[in-house]
């Protein structure tokens, strides 16, 4: 996952009658709501990725390199 796809779901998160964009005002301010919808987008987009590392090695059977490629994932970071 990319900064830039971090700070859309951040973006898709607010209530966008709310806060102003973090692009005008430097700053992101979050409500309880925002952050939990924020969390849930950030978990879904992190288990849609585990989901594809895990078809790449289904054929393959190795299931210890397949638990070492969803842990790695956060290597790159």
């Amino acid at each position: 996952m990319t900064r830039d796809d971090i700070i859309k779901m951040a973006g898709e998160a607010v209530d966008p009658d709310i806060i102003a964009p973090a692009w005008d005002n430097g700053f992101w301010t979050l409500a309880q709501d925002e952050l939990e919808r924020f969390a849930r987008l950030m978990a879904a987009a992190e288990r849609e990725a585990c989901a594809k590392v895990c078809e790449e090695w289904a054929a393959s059977g190795a299931e210890y390199s397949l638990l070492d490629a969803i842990r790695a994932r956060g290597a790159n970071d």
